[in-house]
This record gives structure tokens, sequence and C-alpha cells, in this order.
């Protein structure tokens, strides 16, 4: 049985995309970024606890599959989470407008005795944005519970003038590397 450790919903709907059947678990891990903790070896250990949360909560159960992601906006070496008010998505978006940044997606398929896991690095181009815009898309909400808060599946779409990399990856599930972790441990998608 495939659970998804994650309380995200695009989480939800992209594995639901691809026809997958499973169940949610929940979990909580403190995501905070340790002092000197690269931004990659960041994504993957908070990806990695999620798993192991997961697989601690289904303990006793047989046959169990525990799915976790993590996924985070990166500017030179700051990692952007998911801002706490409208005052710090509209700062963020600021210093993302007329750049690239990074994206970068870690996936853990955890069983009792085996864990694996695959990574996604995309970037993102976002267009120049006057304070006018940057306010005009944080009114609409969309900004809430987004890694660098922004959604590339709403809105935002029209603020990227390119992507590099996994649009699914960076909605917070890359699929493919997804598909291929799950086909490894003999999961048909």
């Amino acid at each position: 049985m495939l659970y998804l450790a994650s309380k995200s919903p695009r989480r939800r709907e992209l594995l639901s995309q691809i026809g997958l059947e499973f169940d949610l678990v929940d979990v909580w891990v403190d995501e905070q970024r340790a002092v000197g903790e690269p931004p990659d070896a960041y994504v993957v250990r908070v990806a990695r606890e999620k798993a192991e949360a997961g697989l601690a909560r289904l303990a006793g159960r047989q046959d169990v599959l525990v799915l976790a992601a993590d996924t985070e906006v990166i500017a030179d070496d700051t990692v952007f989470g998911k801002p706490v008010d409208r005052d710090q998505a509209a700062a963020m978006l600021a210093r993302l407008a007329g750049r690239d940044h990074r994206v970068l997606s870690a996936v853990w398929l955890m069983t009792e005795d085996r864990a694996e896991c695959v990574q996604s690095r995309s970037r993102v181009w976002f267009a120049a944005l006057s304070d006018a815009e940057i306010a005009h898309y944080v009114d609409s909400g969309e900004w809430r519970d987004k890694a660098g808060g922004y959604a590339i599946q709403g809105r935002a779409a029209a603020l990227i003038e390119r992507l590099d990399g996994s649009y699914s990856g960076v909605m917070g599930l890359p699929l493919f590397e997804t598909r291929r972790l799950l086909a490894a441990f003999g999961v048909r998608v």
C-alpha cells in the first residue's frame, strides 16, 4: 500500500493525475535549515525526515510504501520557504522578479528495509514586476502555503518568462522522477 506523507493538496493532485491510488499519512517535521547547511542537503534531509515520520506512524503494518517530498525555491544561497504573511510574500516576489532562481525537489520512497531518493532541479525566470503587479498577485492570496510565495500552476504562470526543468517539480512533486522511483520499487504507474 502506498502512503503519501504530505499535507500538500498539489502533491495529492499530481499523484492522482498519473493514476496512483494512495492513502495519506499525517506527519510533521521541523523544517528549519541548520546553520551552514547547503540548500540541496536541506531539501533532501527534510524530505527524508517526512518519509521516516510517515513510516514510523505506520509501524507494524505490512507492505507499506511511504512517499514524501520537499520542494524549495532558492535564489543565491537563500532558501525561500512559505511566506507567513502578505508582506513577506511581496518581499519574496520582489527579490525573485526580473531574475532566475532554482527550485529543488527531493522525493523519498521508503519501506521498512529500503529507502531511495530522487531529485529534480529546475530554473525559473520571473519577468520584471512592478510593485503594483506584485501587490495584485499578493491580493489573490495564491501565495499562501507556497514555497517562494507563488504557484506556477496558477496566476503566477503569467509572470514566468521561462522554465528549464520540471513543471511538476516546481509545483511540488517531479512526476518523471517520481514515476521512475516508484517503478524501481515495483509500483506500476
